[in-house]
């Protein structure tokens, strides 16, 4: 007989796989509505079955604490119940042998103290109280609440046109979006739990790239007021949009010489292409908006502003440098991926050939210079980041795009010191190894390791660790700000400052292109109920008949790029769409949640706002 023998993998093993696998999906297919309660009990009951049973307080706890929040749901708890809760939970957590026992009962703590009010309504009243707002799980994932499931309908039927009807009722910018969007919608795609998510950004690109004929939209008679929008940014450019649909008097002011904020100057056209920005812009000026170009509004503008007009909507966005405090910083050779992608994006081209660049961060920006350094022909780059590659800020999508295209990315290593020549130019930066540690906001802090400095040989050395609001001058003249954000009331009124509104990066802080277009539609709401009317965005486009596809499998289409080898040569766009077929198998995987889901009963859309 044999000693040992080979691990084989067993059908019992094969089978909890695949149900690990669909538990996971669930999982990372986010709920915006879920009972807290049912939630937390729930995981408490998954967190007993993969007890040990060694130690107690996991053993015995979780079954305990499962039975509490059970009499919680069925109405037969009392305020010592949750009393009980607590007390058990903070057991768990604090004496259970591993991490079985005490992260069970660290979750449960967390989840009976942070939804404290629902957990007590369920005492009130034997029902949840939590907010059950969720209509279709992809539209409430968007910050604009575009309608996804309507206008996947309409490019399955080929009806492209009207599915970009259909998504400027909500965001006037499908084809920006259907490129740079962060796509925060398809962690809410249910499809997810079947197999993948829809690629909603791709299906938004193919509609806007196949529309079949222009169209107008429908404009409201003119009102005769008149309102300024400081600031040509997706904010800024929405909200005048909706107020031009509204029949007011729109005009926008940019500082720049081009409209578009970090759109174009914080976006490379590898990945939005000029000309497909221009196009949108343009589309949305022929709404009857005017535009003055390379006029700054500072305090005193401001004033006038809102004494020739009827409201202003200031929209300023975040286009200062963060500076990182390090001895040769002011060196020459330093400078801030503010100032190099707002050269790019007048057209400007600075020439790298030859240089060594160093890039110092790891969001969206960091890697949008790296990849720009090399088609301005750098020999070398590199990007140093204090923290792993999987903190990166960045999608992954960009990170590995920098990768393929030849960047070098050193990870776990933070910047000390900028070196310099004797003409002060930069020769190096000298970089320190670090160790990743205990979690701070949110993220793996680091700290410094126990090596030597070095210093990474380099000509050039570019800032992007993030953005600043200018808003000290607004400060200055009363118009509250907070951490150098412009503070208004949840309308996006500025207090104190009648008919003045403000939204977008300079209210929020840096965010994604759809939260500011997000901001600019809210602003146009309640800018036009400030203005005494009560104007409708409708929609005015007929969907598809619902029908019932059955269960079929069927994985996602990805989009391929260009050849790294190719590409780095020149600024033509990185992606390349989805085909005909791509695109309408993509669209039919689509579970038409607003029809068979929760919006079955709940209207399923919003239809005007």
């Amino acid at each position: 007989m044999a000693r040992l023998h080979v691990m084989e993998r067993s059908h019992a093993q094969a089978v909890m796989d695949d149900l690990h696998d669909a538990l996971g999906r669930r999982l990372e297919t986010r709920s915006l509505a879920p009972c807290p309660v049912e939630f937390t009990a729930a995981l408490v009951n998954l967190c007993a079955t993969q007890s040990c049973g060694k130690c107690t307080p996991c053993r015995v706890g979780l079954g305990v604490l499962a039975d509490q929040l059970e009499k919680v749901l069925a109405g037969r708890a009392d305020d010592q119940t949750l009393k009980v809760i607590e007390r058990t939970a903070e057991t768990i957590y604090r004496s259970s042998d591993c991490a079985i026992g005490y992260e069970a009962g660290s979750m449960a703590l967390t989840a009976i103290r942070g939804f404290r009010d629902d957990f007590e309504h369920h005492l009130r009243t034997g029902a949840c109280g939590f907010g059950q707002n969720e209509l279709v799980p992809c539209v409430m994932g968007c910050p604009a609440g575009v309608d996804i499931p309507g206008y996947v309908s309409l490019i399955e039927a080929g009806r492209y046109t009207e599915a970009i009807r259909l998504i400027r009722k909500d965001n006037p910018m499908p084809s920006v979006c259907g490129l740079v969007c962060e796509h925060p919608c398809e962690m809410h795609c249910r499809r997810g739990i079947v197999d993948d998510p829809l690629n909603i950004m791709a299906l938004k690109r193919y509609a806007a790239e196949h529309m079949e004929s222009d169209y107008r939209p429908t404009m409201a008679p003119a009102t005769g007021k008149r309102v300024a929008v400081v600031g040509g940014g997706p904010a800024g450019i929405s909200c005048a949009y909706y107020l031009s649909l509204m029949g007011h008097d729109v005009t926008i002011l940019e500082q720049r010489r081009h409209l578009g904020g970090m759109l174009r100057y914080g976006i490379p056209s590898y990945r939005l292409p000029r000309e497909d920005l221009q196009a949108e812009i343009d589309w949305i000026l022929a709404c009857g908006i005017h535009v003055e170009l390379e006029s700054a509004v500072d305090a005193e503008g401001l004033k006038a502003l809102r004494a020739d007009y009827d409201a202003v909507y200031l929209a300023i966005g975040a286009h200062n440098d963060k500076k990182l405090g390090l001895d040769g910083e002011d060196a020459q050779g330093v400078e801030s991926a503010v100032q190099m992608l707002r050269a790019v994006g007048d057209g400007e081209l600075p020439d790298f050939t030859g240089q060594r660049i160093a890039v110092v961060g790891g969001g969206n920006v960091a890697m949008d210079v790296a990849r720009s350094s090399l088609r301005l022909g750098a020999e070398k780059v590199t990007i140093v980041y204090r923290r792993r590659i999987c903190d990166m800020t960045a999608q992954d999508a960009e990170i590995a795009g920098a990768q393929a295209e030849g960047c070098e990315v050193l990870e776990l290593h933070a910047p000390v010191r900028v070196e310099t020549d004797e003409r002060d130019r930069v020769v190096g930066l000298v970089i320190q190894q670090q160790i990743i540690g205990a979690p701070s906001r949110g993220r793996p802090a680091p700290r410094p390791a126990d090596a030597p400095e070095r210093t990474l040989p380099c000509d050039r050395v570019v800032v992007a660790i993030g953005q600043e609001i200018d808003s000290k001058p607004f400060a200055e003249m009363g118009i509250p700000c907070k951490w150098d954000r412009i503070v208004t009331d949840t309308e996006g009124a500025v207090e104190g400052f009648a008919g003045l509104y403000s939204g977008g990066d300079c209210q929020t802080g840096p965010a994604t292109v759809i939260r500011a277009i997000n901001a600019g539609k809210v602003a146009a709401a309640n800018i036009d109920h400030y203005l005494g009317y009560d104007h409708k965005i409708v929609l005015d486009v007929e969907l598809p008949t619902v029908q019932f596809k059955g269960k079929r499998l069927c994985g996602r289409c990805e989009l391929t790029e260009r050849d790294a080898r190719e590409r780095i040569s020149d600024w033509s766009l990185v992606e390349q769409g989805l085909t005909d077929q791509e695109a309408h198998q993509e669209a039919a995987r689509c579970l038409r949640c607003d029809h068979f889901g929760l919006g079955a009963f709940r209207g399923g859309r919003v239809a005007q706002w």
